[in-house]
């Protein structure tokens, strides 16, 4: 209860600087407006809580920015090359990819960090099944769907080694047949919040 009452505090916190920023300039009247449009938002549209289990590492973390970087100016050269080289047209894929830890801030942080790097984009997600269904340019063949499902699963076990809890962190060990499909509870797998 009282977690979430300081969740709360916080979301509205949040809400009221942005509002304020949005407004460019500092006044009372904007922070006593930021504060009633802040509880009024919280009131009539309530945000399921997403808990955070695990903690922060920093040596995690830092291969996680580092590796992201690298995927965004690695797969920007990429595309910028199959757009002006011009040689073939590209074919395009839709791939699903299984996460092995389906709390929501995996899915969400994982969703993320694909989006954001060029030649990907999330066009789905199955919550209660931890998929994310993935639009990836430039697929050549099945080698290439399943580089990008170890890239995917790459990304997803560096957010996990960087935020996640114990837990999380042993499920990443958790062996899945991808191809057969085997086993829709993988073993070790957490499973946080879904709406089964």
């Amino acid at each position: 209860m009282i977690a979430r009452a300081r969740d709360r505090i916080l979301a509205a916190a949040v809400l009221t600087v942005v509002w304020v920023l949005l407004w460019g300039s500092f006044s009372l009247l904007t922070l006593a407006g930021g504060l009633l449009v802040s509880m009024l938002t919280l009131a009539v549209f309530p945000l399921p809580p997403v808990t955070f289990a695990g903690r922060l590492r920093l040596g995690g973390l830092l291969r996680l920015a580092v590796r992201f970087v690298t995927d965004l100016v690695v797969a920007s050269f990429q595309l910028a090359w199959t757009a002006l080289a011009g040689r073939r047209v590209p074919r395009s894929a839709v791939i699903a990819v299984r996460l092995r830890v389906r709390s929501d801030l995996n899915l969400t942080l994982c969703a993320e960090a694909v989006s954001l790097v060029p030649g990907s984009l999330i066009v789905d997600m199955d919550r209660a099944e931890g998929v994310l269904y993935i639009h990836v340019f430039d697929v050549t063949g099945p080698s290439d769907v399943y580089r990008f499902r170890g890239d995917v699963r790459d990304i997803e076990d560096r957010i996990v080694r960087a935020v996640g809890s114990d837990a999380e962190i042993s499920c990443l060990t958790s062996v899945y047949d991808e191809t057969t499909g085997s086993g829709a509870e993988r073993p070790g797998m957490i499973d946080e919040g879904s709406s089964r």
